[in-house]
């Protein structure tokens, strides 16, 4: 039970980082500390092995290396690249190829559409909780893409597979 409330609320922390995101075009720091630090109690009430949890701590500490050269190079964001290795974590290896897939088309995705809508609409008409990423010279909320990114990939991840499955979501 104590599993199923941790990946409830990691996956409810992603969807509010994405709703930020649109927001203010920020993730903020205590957000991406609270997903990474959640994995923590989640891995110990998982009851996998030692050697998937290490494998999961590898791929979201490679991950923040891959992230941190990518926001060096202002490819990413500082809030994105933070969450995107707190997210690696709890997918784990064996989703990480999903997460990645997914993550890319969501960005690409919503990255087209903000385009758009900036080439036709003038940002003052829309509302104002979602303005931001229409303003001009903004950024694209790429917490969008991690967020859906983490929920496409969670039935193919270990411990959120124990969510879902624990809450009736998959079989």
């Amino acid at each position: 039970m104590i599993l199923v409330i941790l990946g409830g609320v990691f996956l409810a922390l992603c969807l509010f980082a994405a709703l930020h995101d649109i927001n203010s075009l920020t993730i903020p720091n205590w957000l991406n500390l609270t997903l990474a630090g959640l994995f923590v109690p989640a891995a110990a009430f998982s009851g996998l092995p030692m050697e998937i949890i290490f494998g999961h701590v590898l791929v979201g500490l490679a991950t923040f290396v891959i992230a941190f050269g990518l926001f060096a190079f202002r490819v990413f964001g500082g809030g994105d690249a933070k969450m995107i290795p707190a997210v690696m974590l709890w997918v784990g290896p064996t989703a990480s190829l999903e997460f990645i897939f997914s993550m890319a088309l969501v960005g690409g995705l919503c990255a087209i559409v903000i385009v758009l809508v900036r080439n036709t609409v003038p940002a003052v008409v829309l509302p104002g909780p979602i303005r931001a990423p229409f303003e001009e010279n903004a950024g694209i909320p790429y917490g969008i893409a991690i967020a859906a990114g983490a929920f496409m990939a969670s039935p193919a991840s270990p411990i959120l597979s124990q969510t879902l499955s624990s809450a009736g979501l998959i079989g």
